[in-house]
C-alpha cells in the first residue's frame, strides 16, 4: 500500500478523494507544485520552494 496515496491524503485533511483529485489536483498541476506520472504524482521543485525547502533530485 503507497503510503502518502490518495487515500490516506484525504483521510489526513479530512476531504473526500474525489474532490481533491477534481478540485486540489489540477491547480496544484496548473502552477507546477506536482506533476502525474505513469508512478504517481511527484512533487516539483517550486513546490519546495514555496514551503521553504531545499530541492534534492
Amino acid at each position: 500500500m503507497d503510503l502518502y496515496g490518495i487515500e490516506t491524503i484525504s483521510a489526513t485533511i479530512g476531504e473526500e478523494a474525489d474532490t481533491i483529485e477534481d478540485v486540489y489536483e489540477p491547480y496544484l498541476i496548473q502552477i507546477g507544485f506536482i506533476s502525474r506520472t505513469l508512478r504517481g504524482r511527484i512533487v516539483l521543485p517550486d513546490a519546495y520552494a514555496h514551503m521553504g525547502y531545499k530541492y534534492e533530485k
